[in-house]
C-alpha cells in the first residue's frame, strides 16, 4: 500500500495597512557572461503583490485602503519589511508606508 501525501498549501493574510510581497529575482549572469554569487547579488527593491491588508481606521473610523492591489508590481524601501519563508518561497510582508511606487511596464 501506497501513502499519498496531501499538500496543504499555507496561506498568510496581512493584517492592517501591510502588504505580503515576493521580491522580483535578479538576474544571475552579466552582459559579460559573468555569473554573480548570492553573496554579491543586491537586494531588489521590486516586487509583486500577493495579498493585501484590510487596511487601517482613522480617527474619524473611516477605513484608510492600502493604495496597491493584488498583482500590482511594487518599489520598496530595500531594507523594510520582514522577510518570512513559507512553503519553501520566500515572502517579504511591508507596510503600505513603505511602499515607494507601483511600476507599470
Amino acid at each position: 500500500m501506497t501513502q499519498q501525501q496531501t499538500s496543504k498549501k499555507t496561506t498568510l493574510k496581512p493584517l492592517g495597512n501591510r502588504v505580503l510581497a515576493q521580491r522580483l529575482q535578479q538576474e544571475e549572469t552579466l552582459k559579460g557572461g559573468i555569473i554573480l554569487p548570492d553573496s554579491a547579488k543586491k537586494k531588489q527593491e521590486t516586487a509583486k503583490v500577493i495579498a493585501v491588508g484590510p487596511g487601517i481606521e482613522n480617527k474619524e473610523g473611516k477605513m484608510i485602503l492600502p493604495p496597491v492591489s493584488v498583482g500590482d508590481t511594487i518599489l520598496m524601501d530595500k531594507y523594510s519589511g520582514q522577510e518570512v519563508t513559507i512553503d519553501d518561497e520566500e515572502y517579504v510582508i511591508v507596510k503600505a508606508d513603505d511602499i515607494i511606487a507601483i511600476v507599470n511596464s
